[in-house]
């Protein structure tokens, strides 16, 4: 029995979809005017795990994941560069797709973008009109009405009474209470608008994920999903407008990652320590930053450094070592009664511990460097695709791409000189070519009368 952590409920519980066999998950996805961060890398990666298991434990699972294609940062970052916002929402989708495929995503089932919604979040907002759960203001704004929904802070455990306790909250004298927030955004001039039947104007951005969502998934699914931060406002308002709207339960299991820190700190632009994925794949592989993320349970606040990354690094080029020089028997499907595969699937099983898991694909790499055996590598590289990694030829891997380095026509020439020297028992000069080839960071493994290489 698949068990998960519940935000709604905050307990762990066991995972019985409405409909048997089928999952229906929704993750709130990137709202696109630049480049992904390391802390989405941390979301995207997460919730692609918890796809790869749920289809590996025999579900058919309809995965959605959106794109906020119309939002103020949009707006403002496509007026500062001078161009279009359709423009500026194309280009960073195409940087986004070139990223996660860089980290191993699996694209979702679907990727519906918020413009292609309009229509329903007019509908969505017109029921909680008609419901008087929201209002249309003298400025032209339409606000959801939070006194009017009972439940609302049940996800979050805020209260409207204690809700921003301590700070100050902006007072809007449009809306009948400082809390309401908005469901449709008057027009302005110079912006993207459509027309409403309140005037012409654009979705606020809590509307979209509950018309994107409701359309691919319908009124009643199994999982929402998104990082920590999201849980509130933005899901609060979704469960608000939803339920509100529908009158019946929206999701039965709510799920969020844990945040990425930088040495310690929260990640943050005003104190420079601000990473995109771009920036971090100038220095490492994407499979290393993947195994960097998957590594630690997607709960868990994850801390991220140079040095963390470089052990990541060492921890992949151990499993990938292990596999390496075997020729592997086409695959057959995982034996989950199988000792190695059965703990590995406990560990799943148990809201997605991938860390736990990871444990497992070492004991069995130490295995499988021992015996050589063909079947337990077999097994090695089966389980660890459930989580995308170790899907590359190793040496593909281990020996990278030369940078600024040596080219491995270079490295080879260098080892076959080395190969001289020691024949012709020149040990000095056979020395100088490993210490050579150590300074360039290129790390020599002799065995059996053979030598192999990898980058360090």
């Amino acid at each position: 029995m698949l068990n998960l952590y519940n935000t709604l409920t905050r307990q762990k519980e066991a995972f019985n979809p409405i409909e048997p066999g089928k999952v229906k998950m929704y993750v709130c996805g990137m709202t696109v005017y630049d480049l992904c961060h390391i802390g989405h890398a941390r979301m995207l990666t997460a919730f692609d795990v918890i796809y790869r298991w749920f289809a590996a434990s025999g579900y058919d699972v309809t995965y959605v994941r959106n794109i906020t294609d119309i939002d103020d940062k949009i707006i403002k970052r496509a007026a500062e560069r001078g161009i279009s916002a359709e423009a500026l929402v194309e280009e960073t989708i195409a940087d986004m797709h070139a990223d996660t495929g860089a980290l191993g995503l699996l694209r979702p089932t679907f990727e519906p973008r918020a413009t292609q919604h309009i229509g329903g979040m007019q509908d969505i907002i017109s029921k909680l009109i008609s419901r008087g759960k929201a209002y249309p203001a003298a400025n032209g704004d339409v606000y959801y009405a939070v006194r009017e929904f009972d439940g609302y802070g049940k996800l979050s455990g805020k209260t409207l009474d204690n809700l921003r306790a301590g700070e100050r909250v902006e007072v809007d004298p449009n809306k009948r209470d400082a809390h309401d927030f908005v469901l449709w955004k008057a027009a302005k001039p110079g912006e993207p608008q459509w027309q409403s039947p309140w005037g012409a104007g654009r979705p606020g951005w809590h509307i979209e994920c509950s018309a994107m969502s409701c359309h691919h998934l319908g009124e009643h699914f199994d999982i929402h999903g998104g990082g920590e931060d999201l849980q509130f406002p933005h899901h609060e308002n979704e469960i608000a407008q939803s339920e509100g709207a529908h009158g019946q339960q929206y999701v039965n299991y709510w799920m969020h990652n844990g945040f990425i820190n930088v040495d310690g700190e929260k990640m943050s632009k005003s104190l420079g320590n601000f990473f995109t994925i771009r920036d971090v794949l100038g220095h490492f592989d994407g499979e290393v930053i993947r195994f960097f993320i998957v590594r630690s349970h997607y709960r868990s606040p994850v801390n991220f450094t140079d040095g963390i990354l470089n052990d990541a690094k060492q921890g992949l080029t151990r499993l990938y070592t292990a596999l390496r020089g075997l020729a592997l028997p086409a695959s057959s499907g995982i034996d989950w009664n199988n000792p190695y595969a059965a703990r590995f699937k406990a560990a799943m099983d148990d809201d997605f511990g991938t860390s736990e898991a990871i444990s497992v694909l070492f004991e069995l790499a130490g295995e499988v460097n021992k015996s050589r055996d063909v079947q337990q590598a077999r097994l090695l590289k089966d389980l660890a695709g459930v989580l995308g990694l170790l899907q590359r030829d190793p040496e593909a891997f281990l020996q990278g791409e030369a940078g600024d380095g040596l080219s491995a026509e270079q490295i080879e020439a260098l080892i076959q000189a080395r190969k001289d020297a020691r024949a012709a028992k020149d040990w000095a000069e056979s020395d100088r070519i490993r210490d050579q080839l150590t300074a360039a960071g290129i790390v020599l493994e002799d065995s059996a009368g053979t030598t192999t290489w990898r980058r360090a």
